[in-house]
């Protein structure tokens, strides 16, 4: 089976009765204006998300790249179906969960060697009686496209680097010694990046950063 890519259509994710919520969301929008599951996969790995979504018997049908890459820590062969089936497998055993056909779930991973935490999300579903499955895990760190940011907020290819680094976690002390670049060079870097995306700190540059990471 091959990895999720632009061809593949599986089934969209659809809103339940708005009684069945668990989560407070914004007013939903009707069936028909939900988009459809393959857009999705592609926005969850541009957020350091893995998709899957699974058969009735939890078989791994479709899969994003991220969700390989994450279930690599769980099984030897995770570049086919099968093997990421036994990857899975291997990740929630002996974890309560509750991955029936239709329904949609989150699998947190907070570290490696704890057991991950299964949170269903009510209110969505996939039809087909297929099972959707978004893993997180607490240590990927996502990043924004560097021409989108650059188209965004006109940064310079250096501007551009740096936002990247900050994005994945690395602080400025740590991209200087890396690049081999002055502490004054990195804080007038910093400086034109606020500027330019009107923020003033550096935490709030990178809840910016990490918001911008869903555009592709």
């Amino acid at each position: 089976m091959a990895a999720m890519g632009p061809g593949s259509r599986p089934s969209p994710l659809r809103h339940a009765p708005s009684s069945d919520r668990q989560v407070e969301r914004p007013a939903a929008a009707t069936e028909g204006d939900q988009p459809p599951l393959h857009s999705f996969p592609g926005m969850l790995d541009r957020l350091g998300y893995g998709c899957l979504v699974l058969s009735e018997t939890r078989k791994v049908l479709k899969w994003n790249a991220t969700a390989r890459v994450i279930l690599s820590g769980y099984g030897s062969q995770v570049n086919n179906a099968d093997g990421l089936s036994g990857a899975l497998r291997s990740l929630i055993a002996n974890v309560p969960c509750h991955l029936n056909p239709g329904s949609f779930a989150w699998i947190v991973i907070r570290s490696s060697g704890d057991r991950p935490v299964v949170i269903n999300e009510r209110g969505l579903f996939a039809a087909d009686n297929t099972i959707v499955v978004a893993l997180l895990d607490r240590e990927t760190k996502s990043a924004p496209n560097p021409q989108t940011l650059q188209r965004m907020f006109g940064l310079t290819g250096a501007e551009t680097h740096l936002a990247v680094r900050l994005a994945k976690g690395y602080t400025p002390l740590e991209i200087a010694e890396s690049c081999a670049l002055s502490r004054t060079t990195i804080r007038t870097q910093l400086a034109s990046l606020f500027a330019k995306t009107e923020t003033r700190r550096q935490a709030e540059l990178v809840t910016l950063l990490a918001r911008v990471s869903v555009l592709p």
